[in-house]
């Protein structure tokens, strides 16, 4: 298995439309071979940061299968609008 680590900053301001358009997102990853499951996390520190936790079988779901796929462009599309800087995106293995 396979974590996927997202820092999102969004728009000042854009917190409540962006956690609707992320429910929406959410039912377009569900589709995507591969994906597990995905917990988001809102920073208390910083209002306009989420932690998306997004589990995949392999890393190549993620990085082939869904980020080459009809279902990531819809998925861009619905949380893209609202990205104040471009996603930080790690991957990690459970040791």
């Amino acid at each position: 298995m396979t974590l996927e680590l997202v820092t999102l900053d969004i728009k000042k301001g854009e917190n409540a439309a962006f956690e609707t358009a992320l429910a929406q997102a959410k039912l377009v990853i569900a589709q995507a071979k591969g994906f597990i499951n995905i917990t988001v996390q809102k920073c208390i520190e910083q209002d306009n940061r989420y932690l998306l936790l997004i589990n995949w079988q392999t890393l190549e779901d993620h990085t082939i299968g869904f980020r080459t796929s009809e279902l990531f462009t819809q998925w861009r599309a619905l949380i893209g609008p609202f990205f104040e800087t471009p996603p930080f995106v790690q991957h990690y293995h459970l040791v």
